[in-house]
């Protein structure tokens, strides 16, 4: 006990709970903007937006060439706030043209596309411009963890999660699913300029950064290509049952059976987002990184059991929450949970320890085998067992990624660090 009590004692001396605290209300914020959407806008309708906007969010990564991923790690290796300055304004100039190319690009492979549902490539070409604005937002945040301002980082999510809830409410209601398509775009525009005044834009004097070299870049790519496919192993279920059942019904249903499942993944994201630098800068240290590993495993441990008690109790409550035809996929939702666990019991952990000690792009190979096996398994499983076929294969993709993560850390940091000494 002594053990958890001291890791939870030093996640808060990190203001830890201002992260964790305004997460869960940003996230309540977003469930609201979800749960106004499927009632205003018939499945239908919904599915198709869901559908074309699950598209843009794979892609979302890799967009600006991964140069987020590195101005968030050499940005942090950087001492004065001149020089961290000037690679805001070297990696600002450099992604905004990068991104504007990705845009121009989606539109028009897009266009040639024949997709399955009606008004795809409109949907999918509008919703591309959110990338641009959904990268200044994403500068504005590292800018803050750079800064070592957990307060103002925290509360960028709420601002932006208001911003969604008004944006769908108002434009769902008079627009329906134009006004929700509508609704994605305008809110991480509006977002960042709420806080374009903290945006560090004005001239800087010429200083000479050894991180604009090729590792600068590559590291980014190599990142945010591991991202993407991350990204895409999340949505693929969504594609699949799009392309193979061509039913936008199906897809809005299993999308907001996904909703909650997948968005406990915040939960590990908290504590990482706190503690990957002190974690990293301790990694040599044996000690303290078997405590780290005790205390996380303890904690999720615990939180692991209590969801899978709470929505075997309240599950069909839930769904019927969202639609009343969705309580019958109650199976699904469960095995969605159950896989998710998987997640935050080891893959959200041992994934971040594989970057932390140089091995990001093990992350990278590990997601590429779970999409090819993914994409594998659900040709079989989604016509023969339908969105629950989804589910059960993205839950067994979970724990094995999990695994795989954890027996592949093991390995590297005893070859790489305890066998050196």
């Amino acid at each position: 006990m002594n053990l958890l009590k001291n890791y939870i004692q030093n996640f808060l001396s990190r203001a830890g709970s201002y992260v964790f605290i305004t997460t869960i209300i940003a996230r309540l914020f977003s469930f609201l903007a979800s749960w106004i959407a499927v009632q205003l806008i018939p499945n239908n309708k919904l599915g198709v937006v869901l559908f074309a906007f699950s598209i843009i969010a794979f892609v979302f990564p890799i967009a600006d060439l991964g140069l987020h991923q590195s101005y968030l790690r050499f940005g942090a290796l950087l001492k004065t706030n001149q020089e961290k300055e000037a690679l805001f304004v070297y990696v600002f100039k450099k992604g905004i043209r990068a991104t504007i190319i990705i845009i121009l690009s989606i539109i028009v492979l897009s266009y040639f596309f024949p997709f399955t549902f009606e008004d795809s490539f409109y949907y999918i070409a509008f919703l591309s411009l959110a990338l641009l604005p959904s990268y200044v937002f994403e500068l504005i945040k590292i800018q803050f963890r750079l800064q070592y301002k957990n307060k103002e980082f925290a509360y960028t999510e709420i601002v932006y999660n208001l911003l969604l809830v008004i944006f769908v409410g108002a434009l769902s209601y008079f627009y329906k699913e134009k006004g929700y398509a509508a609704a994605l775009v305008l809110t991480p525009l509006l977002a960042c300029l709420y806080y374009v005044k903290k945006l560090p834009l004005k001239k800087t004097k010429k200083t000479d950064l050894s991180t604009k070299s090729k590792d600068f870049w590559s590291y980014g790519i190599f990142a945010s290509l591991s991202n993407v496919v991350t990204q895409l192993l999340f949505v693929i279920d969504i594609l699949l049952i799009g392309y193979l059942l061509n039913d936008a019904e199906l897809v809005t249903v299993y999308k907001y059976l996904s909703l909650i499942p997948l968005s406990l993944l915040f939960l590990p994201r908290v504590f990482i987002n706190t503690d990957f630098v002190h974690f990293t800068a301790n990694i040599k240290d044996l000690g303290y990184i078997k405590n780290y590993i005790k205390g996380y495993l303890l904690l999720f441990g615990a939180i692991s059991c209590l969801l899978i008690l709470f929505f075997n109790l309240s599950a069909s409550a839930i769904l019927q929450f969202f639609d009343p035809t969705f309580s019958k996929h109650e199976d699904s939702f469960m095995i969605l949970l159950y896989g998710v666990v998987g997640i935050l019991f080891l893959r959200g952990l041992f994934g971040n320890l594989l970057s932390s000690i140089g091995k990001a792009h093990l992350n990278l190979y590990i997601t590429l085998a779970a999409l090819i096996l993914n994409i594998c398994a659900n040709l079989y499983m989604i016509p023969n067992y339908g969105i629950k076929g989804a589910a059960i294969t993205s839950a067994c993709l979970m724990w094995i990624t999990g695994i795989l993560s954890f027996v592949l850390f093991m390995y590297c940091y005893k070859s790489d660090f305890l066998n050196k000494k």
